[in-house]
């Protein structure tokens, strides 16, 4: 786990460039996963999920409650996040109640599921002294499938992270690319329903659905590649 900055019961972590981030991201895909894996050959592009992460309703808190408060608020979530996800994840707040997270070698629904626990532990829990309901909101993208380049899989989060805004905040969300939404001009109705259908027995968003056919239609067809 790398923790960029300091964190205490009471002591927030300090802000980090954007830059500084990519750059320790980048350098955890490099290190093996256990002591005994040799090391990621570099360019390899090993999987990497990112997500940026808002405080839902930050701002009420410290206005109501003072920044010490909001202080304990921003406390508490960085322990969550830091006790609860694998100890390669490299964490950084990037803005007042904005942070970013990085989880080599994990995929963007797997990414999903465990930051939506740590929101559940986060909910569930609270913050000492800070009544009301506290929530968090997460944008999640992923290299493979939405972008190569790390800065630009960190631009795919922080857009899902404004699509979690816009339906409402308190949910973790994953990047969605805009031929993926225009689906219905290549399928017919029947495959759509047929898809829907498999969405909801599998408690899956369609978009992975439709990328693990993809990704199951390129290793067939790797030789001609």
């Amino acid at each position: 786990m790398y923790v960029m900055g300091n964190t205490s019961e009471t002591d927030r972590l300090d802000i980090t460039e954007v830059a500084d981030f990519l750059a320790r991201a980048e350098e955890a895909t490099l290190r093996p996963t256990t002591a005994h894996a040799p090391p990621v050959v570099p360019g390899a592009h090993r999987p990497l999920a990112l997500a940026v992460a808002d405080l839902d309703r930050f701002q009420e808190v410290n206005d109501r409650l003072g920044m010490a408060a909001g202080d304990r608020v921003l406390a508490t979530f960085e322990r969550t996040l830091a006790a609860s996800l694998p100890p390669e994840t490299v964490i950084a707040r990037i803005g007042g109640d904005e942070y970013a997270i990085a989880l080599p070698g994990t995929s963007a629904e797997s990414a999903l599921i465990q930051l939506e626990e740590v929101r559940a532990h986060y909910v569930e829990h609270g913050v000492d002294g800070v009544d009301g309901a506290l929530d968090a909101s997460f944008g999640i993208a992923a290299r493979p499938p939405h972008a190569e380049d790390t800065a630009d899989v960190l631009r795919c989060a922080a857009e899902a992270l404004m699509r979690a805004k816009r339906e409402g905040s308190a949910r973790s969300v994953i990047y969605i690319e805009e031929k993926m939404t225009m689906k219905s001009s290549y399928y017919s109705r029947a495959a759509l329903d047929r898809l829907s259908k498999l969405s909801a027995a599998t408690s899956r968003t369609e978009a992975s659905l439709l990328r693990e056919a993809l990704d199951d239609l390129l290793i067939k067809h790797r030789d001609k590649l």
